[in-house]
């Protein structure tokens, strides 16, 4: 079976699809001794998540039992392919694309170790350009949980992570379209000015998220100038009329009127050729994925426009994502899962939600998908899964498949979801995923993996933790809650007590009842005076972390 996974924006994927796969021989080859399977990667988390390191197009090659034979990465020209194809039939041996997996020893580990910790932290720091800024020698662009940690470490006082911080998102202004708004997808050239002109809602909701942290910590306008324009393309081209959000727009306008032409022109140059389509495919990740991207915006900037559209899009996932049994379809119908990345990626929405409008229903909604991924798709030795396996599955497919990054996801989330609610069950779950991540480190030690740095952290701390009592209707209170929105940190909890709501979900700290509308900023083992002044909110919280 040669397996052809694909990506409606992906311009190589085009190209290979009107050559490559139109060539005689190649199409000789195929017809005589494969079954050929061609799915939308982005249609497939589980596939996605299993073969997303080879990028798209991606071929794979698999025996009539399951088993893998070769895995190539990208475009391959008509004959190049054809050669492919007839060593294939002559030998269907696995080649050397083929790794076995990753051995993974059993761990009761829920910490990195000291030397795995070096390991990635050095892996980390070796891959960064410190001419060009960006992670990587070749594609560049903004990688989220690369620039989280080293806004973590700009916190702990790391002069040279706020550089490299700051370096990478001003050279990713390169990739900022001036016309529409929007990040095209990387730039192909190390100096940031050969961009790749898809527009990925990932990367979107990404650099949406970052530069609006990045304005909270700098105050930067090109940093809001940034975010602003990224809101107005997203909400404009990527925002579905139900709610929901699509997934892409194209690079290209056709085979004849490309990106580099397209894009080079004003907008009335572009309307004149009319416009690279936009895969219109609604999906739980991606609408998610937006979801908390909005918050973030709204919680630096005030925008309640945006709150609005972040709000309508998780109601729309909840009427039309929502399965019977819990957890939820990534489309309207699915070939496979439930996959942990709708679920997880929903309940990280509804945190986001539950922080910047203190309205429980979303913290409610939040663990419910937590449940649900720990009824379904907990491994049995450590860390989660990203689908279930059918009993009758073939080959790799019936092998259960975990990630990094959805363990290391599953951390951060179940951590916030225990700090907002006391429950232990959610602290069992970042265990259980970190136990997977620290077997997983020892055994790819000199990997690039930020995320699994980041998790450890996360795993062995508290989030920065603000709660302002008073009542909802309160101007003051409103004044409070927002002034600790707008605090530069992504690893927040932010609650807001309303007495007449009753007690918060998590009662573990005990607040006094005083006569107006106050703060407190705390840490594990300590709270601050009450808070009045909103512009007092980062001092306190500062002088509480110091100490």
């Amino acid at each position: 079976m040669l397996l052809d996974l694909k990506a409606v924006w992906c311009h190589w994927c085009h190209v290979m699809e009107e050559t490559t796969y139109q060539d005689p021989r190649v199409q000789g080859l195929l017809a005589q001794h494969f079954v050929i399977v061609s799915v939308d990667a982005d249609s497939d988390p589980e596939l996605t998540s299993r073969y997303g390191n080879w990028g798209w197009p991606a071929t794979i090659v698999l025996a009539a039992d399951g088993s893998e034979i070769v895995k190539r990465r990208g475009y391959i020209p008509p004959a190049q392919f054809a050669s492919l194809l007839q060593a294939i039939v002559d030998d269907p041996t696995p080649g050397p694309s083929v790794d076995p997996p990753v051995a993974l020893e059993q761990t009761r580990e829920t910490k990195l170790g000291k030397a795995q910790k070096h390991s990635l932290e050095k892996a980390f720091d070796d891959l960064y350009d410190d001419r060009n800024g960006g992670w990587g020698e070749v594609h560049k662009f903004v990688d989220a949980p690369s620039m989280e940690l080293s806004f973590l470490r700009t916190d702990e006082g790391d002069g040279v992570a706020a550089r490299r911080a700051r370096q990478t998102l001003d050279a990713n202004l390169n990739l900022v379209d001036p016309i529409w708004g929007g990040v095209y997808q990387y730039s192909d050239a190390v100096d940031w000015h050969s961009p790749h002109f898809e527009k990925l809602l990932s990367f979107q909701a990404d650099d949406l998220r970052l530069y609006s942290e990045a304005y909270a910590r700098w105050a930067d306008p090109r940093y809001l100038t940034a975010a602003q324009s990224l809101y107005g393309y997203l909400t404009k081209y990527l925002q579905a009329r139900d709610g929901g959000f699509y997934v892409s727009q194209d690079a290209d306008v056709s085979s004849k009127v490309g990106g580099h032409e397209f894009y080079s022109k004003d907008a009335e140059g572009r309307r004149a050729l009319g416009m690279p389509r936009i895969d219109s495919h609604e999906y739980t990740r991606e609408t998610a994925w937006a979801i908390r991207a909005l918050c973030r915006y709204y919680d630096v900037t005030g925008n309640h426009e945006a709150l609005g559209v972040a709000e309508r899009a998780a109601d729309w996932v909840s009427k039309n994502r929502s399965r019977s049994y819990g957890g939820y379809r990534h489309d309207a119908v699915d070939r496979g899962g439930p996959f942990l990345d709708d679920s997880l990626s929903m309940s990280q929405a509804y945190l986001s939600l539950y922080q910047s409008t203190a309205r429980r229903e979303w913290l409610k909604d939040a663990t419910n998908s937590l449940d649900f991924i720990e009824r379904t798709l907990r491994h049995s030795d450590a860390g989660y899964i990203t689908a279930p396996r059918a009993a009758d599955a073939p080959g790799v497919f019936g092998l259960a498949f975990r990630t990094p990054e959805g363990n290391a996801t599953v951390v951060e989330i179940a951590n916030l979801a225990y700090d907002y609610t006391g429950n232990l069950r959610y602290r069992s779950m970042a265990r259980h995923a970190m136990r997977y991540l620290a077997a997983y480190a020892k055994a790819e030690s000199e990997t690039f993996h930020p995320e699994i740095l980041l998790a450890d952290r996360e795993a062995s701390s508290s989030p920065i933790h603000v709660t302002v009592v008073g009542a909802k209707s309160d101007p003051a209170a409103q004044a409070l809650h927002a002034a600790a929105l707008r605090y530069p940190s992504d690893y927040l909890q932010i609650e807001w007590w309303d007495r007449a709501e009753g007690a918060l979900p998590n009662q573990r700290v005990q607040y006094p009842q005083l006569e107006r509308a106050a703060a407190f900023a705390c840490t594990a083992s300590a709270c601050s005076m009450p808070i009045y002044e909103p512009s007092e909110i980062s001092i306190a919280l500062h002088r509480t972390l110091k100490n």
